[in-house]
């Protein structure tokens, strides 16, 4: 598969970064990384779903993001000096598959290729942009937005582009997802499903308007 991160490269480069990384498998509920751990590799993700989780100052877990094909985490390792530390536990959330690239072996690629810093490169842009998005998104957009855009999002991980959608996570886990509590965001998904934009089950949200979500989310 093609992963956009890559698409920097040339096709020749692109064969030498994956031929580096190793294939790796993961069983439902299997932790990838655990928070706090020697950041040693990044991953691409090649199938399945994954959860990006962190531990709240209360001390319970929350789930922040979540991955797919064509995602990526563990760019950090990839920096040199000093091993930095897992800054979430991955988990996933069904059978799932990554292309794991060690520090080492970047390390090696980046000598022999001048490509490699360029990959370096794109990996921590994207991240610096993801991570501005979602914070100006916080600090200026009202909750109601918020959660439309996660729903659209959400829609096009678990969706193939016709039909309702059903979206296996709980209020709670949404509510983690757009930084709202689950009462808040309870109150938000019944005047959705009052307009018949989605339909509320236990453990699951199914979309059946994508198209009103989506004009709303812009």
């Amino acid at each position: 598969m093609d992963w956009p991160l890559l698409a920097s490269l040339d096709e020749e480069e692109r064969r030498r970064v994956l031929s580096a990384a190793r294939r790796r498998t993961y069983a439902r509920g299997e932790v990838l990384v655990r928070e706090g751990d020697p950041s040693d590799a990044l991953h691409l993700v090649a199938s399945g779903r994954l959860a990006v989780r962190v531990t709240t100052a209360e001390g319970e877990n929350a789930t922040i993001n979540l991955l797919t094909h064509g995602d990526y985490f563990g760019e950090l390792s990839l920096l040199g000096g000093q091993a930095p530390v897992r800054s979430a536990t991955i988990v996933a959330l069904e059978k799932s598959e990554t292309l794991s690239l060690s520090a080492a072996e970047f390390r090696d690629l980046r000598a022999k290729h001048r490509a490699a810093d360029q990959l370096l490169l794109t990996l921590m842009a994207r991240r610096v942009e993801e991570l501005s998005a979602r914070l100006l998104e916080a600090m200026y957009d009202g909750l109601d937005l918020r959660v439309y855009r996660r729903l659209v999002e959400l829609t096009a991980l678990y969706g193939d582009g016709s039909g309702p959608v059903v979206i296996p996570l709980t209020q709670e886990h949404l509510a983690e997802l757009v930084g709202g509590t689950r009462p808040t965001v309870n109150q938000i998904l019944q005047k959705l499903a009052g307009r018949g934009v989605v339909e509320l089950g236990r453990g699951k949200v199914t979309v059946l308007d994508h198209a009103w979500l989506a004009k709303r989310s812009a």
